[in-house]
């Protein structure tokens, strides 16, 4: 049974000769202690060398991996019982027969310490529990850092379906942004309208923009704001006089954001807000400190003429990637009134 974990050690073989070579000093440092018979102390040493290890390495790799560690306690208990009965047996006959051709049947010609059984059986096992419980230890370190192999290779892939997860998520934002803004550049072909080539040049630097930030997991905050006044332009030019915006910067720190975060919510003013008076009127603030980015929005709404509350799959999306990216540190609200509908949105740094 213990063959194949032995033939497993067999690496270690240059570190298992040391230790057994110190096992045997150990023996015929105590054994010779108030005796000049050194051909007893060492034979004696000598034959108690194997019955040591084989006791070692039967506890080591085949009780403790098989039953200790499994928690077969009664198992590992009977086996164990007979392991010490058996070697008990087999030291006493190593001691008899040492006492026969060593010392000619004269227990005085025996080294004192070898005379006592009980302090040959304590030197013994002290042996063995000594090693078998640096075994352990190896065994216990060996768990602990297999645990954490697993540990992080699970948090690795929590952190990889994550990352699919807002790519996801940004894929889905991005054709639903498109689909919009090439309706508006539809809108104005079928017009005939001088200023289509204009708007497919501002479509065109924002898919730029799009295509080449998709990847990042953040980009800079001036980066964003330009993407966002560049989507602004193309709705000014829809809108025409009809539109009133209002875009506010107070940026203390440059930060890095997710890409097209803030998209979603000015996509949403221009798509369902309403004029009043007619005009449509939006204003945008966006500030960060050390600690907070700061970002709201607000529309002008007939909230009589407003058929539903919906607000697309763009927003939904955009309130998914932040749970993902900022759980716990962020809050988004949303007000409305007869002619105002409000977002704010705060997220800490």
């Amino acid at each position: 049974m213990m063959l194949k974990p032995l033939l497993k050690e067999l690496k270690f073989t240059p570190l298992h000769l040391l230790l057994w070579v110190g096992v045997w000093l150990f023996y015929s440092y105590f054994f010779s202690y108030g005796s000049n018979n050194d051909d007893f102390v060492f034979w004696f040493s000598t034959s108690l060398l194997p019955v040591t290890a084989a006791i070692t390495y039967f506890i080591s790799y085949e009780l403790i991996p098989k039953y200790l560690i499994t928690k077969r306690d009664v198992q590992f208990s009977m086996y164990l019982l007979y392991t010490i009965i058996c070697s008990i047996y087999l030291i006493l006959i190593i001691t008899f027969v040492n006492l026969i051709f060593l010392s000619d049947f004269s227990v005085r010609n025996m080294p004192l310490l070898t005379r006592n059984v009980v302090f040959v059986l304590i030197l013994v096992y002290l042996v063995v529990s000594v090693v078998c419980f640096v075994q352990l230890l190896r065994h216990n370190h060996k768990t602990a850092n297999r645990n954490k192999e697993l540990e992080n290779k699970l948090l690795e892939g929590k952190l990889l379906l994550k990352q699919k997860e807002l790519y996801f998520l940004k894929q889905q934002i991005h054709p639903h942004f498109l689909f919009n803004t090439l309706n508006t550049v539809y809108g104005f072909a079928l017009k005939g309208s001088e200023e289509t080539p204009d708007l497919i040049l501002k479509l065109s630097n924002l898919l730029d923009y799009i295509l080449n930030q998709i990847e990042k997991p953040a980009v800079l905050l001036t980066e964003e704001i330009k993407h966002i006044e560049a989507y602004i332009g193309l709705e000014r030019v829809r809108f025409r006089d009809t539109l009133r915006i209002h875009f506010t910067k107070d940026i203390q720190k440059e930060i890095q954001i997710p890409p097209m975060l803030f998209i979603a919510f000015v996509e949403n003013a221009f798509k369902h807000g309403t004029p009043i008076d007619g005009f449509l009127d939006i204003d945008i603030h966006l500030k960060t400190t050390e600690i907070q980015l700061l970002f709201t929005i607000q529309n002008t709404i007939n909230k009589n003429n407003t058929p539903s509350k919906s607000h697309g799959i763009g927003l939904e999306n955009t309130k998914k990637r932040l749970e993902s990216l900022y759980p716990n540190q962020y809050t988004l609200t949303h007000t409305e009134n007869e002619h105002q509908y409000i977002v704010q949105l705060e997220i800490q740094l």
